[in-house]
């Protein structure tokens, strides 16, 4: 039987994640299946028990189930540890689920692999303070940036979170408000402020001259943030379509072995 790999979520119909890995398992001749899992609310162990009982190998997991399979798995990485989520469950030799969180990891490689970023020794400001920040500040600080601040509204809930990673790295947390005055190298958005067509409320002259911004998200056309650094002297603007494809192809080394090229599958999202 082939082996079958899904994401599972709820919604699930918008999901690129299928023809990203169709077109890995092409590019690397990797014999695999690959399509999508509706879970409902409630009934995620459920939902992915009947999976693996069907030859399943491993899955991606979207919102709003990374918890619960954070929970699910016997065993998880240091990354998904920290991120108190895992977006990849691998099903291991002795049959119990492994829990990695990949999300970081795509971010990184596609500021640096993708736009040739440095990071080493930046001042980064990441907004928000929810999971999808969460999920990446791991990463972000093995990157060994001079100093990492979460900003988000309520400043109490960013300070927890900064706290909760001060052993690896230097991260500190501030509400929006605290920014006055200070400039960053390269401001990443993670907040959901832009499925409202809003960015969060930042100094205009918070971008330092070269600076870059990064929006977490991505549409079929430009985001309210990757416009805001257009309009404020941006060096770079980038949405995060780089790091949808670059977590996936962690997921997929972490699931058969290989390390798929991503520039092309980049290219042909794009395009589509």
């Amino acid at each position: 039987m082939t082996d079958r790999y899904a994401v599972i979520g709820n919604p699930i119909e918008h999901s690129k994640s299928p023809l990203i890995h169709q077109a890995f398992a092409e590019q690397t001749g990797e014999q695999l299946e690959y399509g999508r899992i509706l879970a409902e609310p409630g009934h995620f162990d459920q939902a992915v028990q009947e999976f693996l009982a069907n030859n399943g190998k491993g899955l991606n997991v979207t919102v709003p189930f990374k918890e619960d399979a954070w929970r699910l798995a016997h065993e998880r990485s240091d990354r998904a540890e920290t991120a108190g989520a895992v977006n990849t469950l691998i099903l291991l030799p002795n049959g119990q689920l492994r829990g990695d969180n990949t999300d970081g990891v795509g971010l990184v490689n596609d500021l640096v692999s993708n736009h040739d970023c440095t990071l080493s020794g930046a001042e980064i400001l990441i907004l928000g303070a929810g999971g999808a920040t969460r999920g990446v500040l791991r990463p972000l600080l093995d990157a060994k940036p001079k100093q990492l601040t979460i900003a988000n509204r309520t400043a109490s809930k960013a300070s927890a979170l900064a706290a909760e990673c001060a052993t690896l790295g230097a991260v500190s947390g501030c509400g929006l408000d605290q920014l006055a005055g200070r400039k960053f190298d390269l401001i990443i958005n993670g907040t959901a402020a832009g499925l409202a067509g809003t960015v969060p409320d930042i100094p205009d002259s918070i971008l330092r001259s070269g600076g870059w911004t990064y929006d977490m998200m991505y549409g079929d056309i430009p985001t309210a943030f990757v416009r805001w650094g257009q309009s404020h002297g941006a060096a770079k603007t980038l949405d995060g379509l780089g790091m949808l494809v670059e977590q996936a192809a962690e997921s997929f080394y972490l699931w058969r072995g290989v390390r798929p090229d991503t520039a092309a599958v980049i290219t042909l999202l794009r395009t589509k």
